[in-house]
């Protein structure tokens, strides 16, 4: 069972989930990054460029997810040497401070309230994002094209694309690519029918969109929809 809401930190969600160990779930890339908690254990999802496929672990799962862009500046690692990753907390910081976290995460008995605790003392305590870097999320998520953002924002292609490996683990043209999958997505799980999706969410014909979905997440659109 998974569930979801919104975090008390500004744009990220907070989420449990319980599977069962026999599942293979299927995490499509969203061009976020995760801080996990799982049996009194502390991880980092990095950004992934395909669907990551889990199974074979029990237990509940806690964890907060950060809009894209925001976690690196949090954790103090560049997203791109998280890309595609999965890694223990402990090895991105001092394993006594970790230790001294997860002591506090698992006090509150509640470790997705935990996480989250945790992710707003951080916050509390470090650099905020670039925003020119959230500028450029934004306006990709709104269907921007992404060299016509660099020069909006005053950077040429190449300093673009460096600042955005930091930032979100890839280049613009492929967080763009990932964030209009997720607005496909929303569109085709609202009912709207395929063709007028593909045009809606900026891609050049249904076709399009079909080669798209498979190449990210593995599965034919009328499959990812029909697993819910």
């Amino acid at each position: 069972m998974y569930t979801e809401r919104a975090s008390r930190l500004p744009g990220a969600v907070v989420w449990t989930s319980s599977p069962s160990g026999d599942e293979l779930d299927r995490v499509l890339p969203d061009g976020c990054m995760d801080l996990l908690w799982h049996e009194g254990r502390l991880l980092v999802a990095g950004p992934d460029t395909r669907a990551h496929l889990t199974g074979g672990v029990s237990g509940l799962w806690a964890g907060i997810r950060f809009p894209p862009g925001t976690a690196p500046a949090l954790l103090g690692v560049p997203a791109h040497e998280l890309r595609d990753r999965r890694v223990d907390l402990a090895d991105l910081w001092p394993a006594a401070a970790v230790r001294r976290l997860t002591a506090r995460v698992d006090a509150v008995g509640d470790p997705a309230r935990g996480l989250e605790d945790l992710a707003l003392r951080r916050t509390a305590d470090t650099v905020p994002p670039d925003p020119l870097l959230t500028r450029l999320a934004s306006a990709l998520e709104a269907g921007r094209p992404a060299a016509a953002t660099a020069g909006e924002l005053g950077l040429s292609v190449r300093q673009l694309h460096r600042r955005s490996l930091a930032a979100f683990g890839y280049g613009p043209k492929t967080l763009a690519r990932i964030l209009r999958l997720r607005r496909a997505l929303d569109l085709a799980r609202a009912g709207v029918p395929f063709a007028e999706t593909a045009a809606r969410a900026g891609y050049a014909d249904q076709p399009h969109l079909a080669r798209d979905v498979r190449d990210l997440t593995g599965l034919s659109l009328g499959r990812l929809l029909a697993r819910g």
